[in-house]
């Protein structure tokens, strides 16, 4: 019995579909890696975030009991720090890379429904 095309270019080239699974585990590897990377990444800033706030709570005790320049500098200083934590927090929640794919299959299977709606609105009228 014969063989069809696509069965004979799959039996020739064994070593192609290996590289191309190879190449799919390195992938899954360097996304995990930077997945992993930026969860201790988070739990740092989580954990910086928590000292911080305890840190503004004492300085501004403090500040009531005695005011000075200083720790009115130092708490400027935690509200800054504390604002590009909560900054990083939030931007750990929406990257263009995890919103992407559903960005593109909304805008294509939008398009097609309003090309597909046009279409029959001409026909019908």
């Amino acid at each position: 019995m014969p063989q069809e095309p696509s069965e004979l270019n799959r039996q020739e080239s064994p070593g192609e579909d290996e590289s191309e699974f190879a190449a799919a585990i390195a992938a899954a590897e360097r996304s995990l890696a930077a997945l992993k990377e930026r969860y201790t990444q988070i739990q740092v800033d989580r954990q910086r975030q928590a000292e911080l706030g305890h840190r503004r709570e004492e300085i501004r005790q403090s500040a009531r009991r005695n005011p000075l320049p200083q720790l009115k500098e130092e708490l400027r200083q935690i509200d800054r720090e504390l604002e590009s934590i909560e900054l990083n927090l939030e931007s750990s929640l929406f990257s263009w890379g995890s919103i992407k794919q559903p960005f593109w299959q909304a805008v294509r299977f939008g398009g097609l429904g309003i090309l597909i709606g046009w279409l029959l609105k001409s026909y019908v009228g």
